[in-house]
């Protein structure tokens, strides 16, 4: 079951067949894209459209006559919308927040608004970026990481990024100021060999020797991290138990995978 006021979600689970109700689910969709905001409103202009299309038919007007003078409107209603827009800058606070309060209005969280729409312009303001006179915002750069437990009023803006890990090791330090991050996109553990190899053993010493250039190989590792200077690592794949030793050994706060 899904409850919902929001003009776009209810279209989205109309399974329909009709051509022309189609057309008005892609224009809610569509809107819900461009705007974010405004679906219902679209919705209920299309329909109108539609019903006094439906009223010149009756009266044999021809289709394309009809479209023509739909498209000559559409113009005219650019031109008008052009004339009585305002501008507005990315300092303009108390605008930019009354428009993300409409749109968070009619949704779940309409009973924080205030604290959502503040949030949500700061996030944009964040990435807001100047190109050719003109601020471009890919929203791809605000991220939002939900968290079980707590209420919306704990939503909080985080100027930097999230990664919801924990440090491979207790040793490490839980907080870094003025961290420098290394980041690899490689297994931090001895490398397998490319062909299946065996190794034959005949004395202690050999295994002792075996295992010991394995770790020296890992410590190297840690030691090459260490020398550039960095103190926090970021890796994509595993860390192998040894240079998760070592690391915290050498103060490196390390996640992995």
């Amino acid at each position: 079951i899904v409850i919902t006021n929001d003009g776009a979600t209810i279209l989205e689970q109309i399974d329909v067949q009709h051509p022309a109700a189609k057309m008005i689910i892609e224009i809610a969709k569509t809107q819900d894209k461009e705007a974010g905001d405004g679906t219902t409103s679209a919705v209920v202009i299309a329909g109108e459209l539609l019903a006094k299309a439906e009223e010149l038919l009756d009266q044999n007007i021809h289709p394309s006559i009809i479209i023509k003078g739909y498209t000559l409107a559409a113009e005219k209603a650019q031109e008008i919308i052009d004339k009585i827009a305002i501008s507005v800058e990315p300092d303009n606070e108390e605008t930019l927040t009354k428009i993300a309060s409409t749109s968070v209005t009619g949704k779940n969280a309409e009973s924080h608004k205030e604290l959502l729409a503040k949030l949500a312009v700061n996030a944009v303001k964040q990435v807001a970026e100047k190109l050719n006179n003109k601020y471009v915002v890919d929203i791809d750069n605000i991220k939002l990481e939900k968290k079980e437990g707590g209420s919306v009023k704990d939503t909080q803006l985080i100027r930097g990024v999230v990664i919801d890990k924990e440090r491979v090791h207790p040793r490490m330090p839980k907080k870094v100021e003025g961290a420098k991050i290394a980041l690899i996109n490689d297994a931090f553990e001895v490398k397998k060999t490319e062909t299946d190899a065996k190794i034959n053993i005949t004395s202690p010493d050999q295994l002792y020797a075996f295992l010991e250039q394995e770790e020296k190989m890992l410590q190297e590792m840690v030691e090459q991290v260490a020398a550039t200077g960095a103190n926090v690592l970021f890796c994509q794949k595993g860390i192998d138990d040894l240079a998760q030793h070592y690391l915290a050994k050498a103060g490196i706060l390390a996640v992995r995978r």
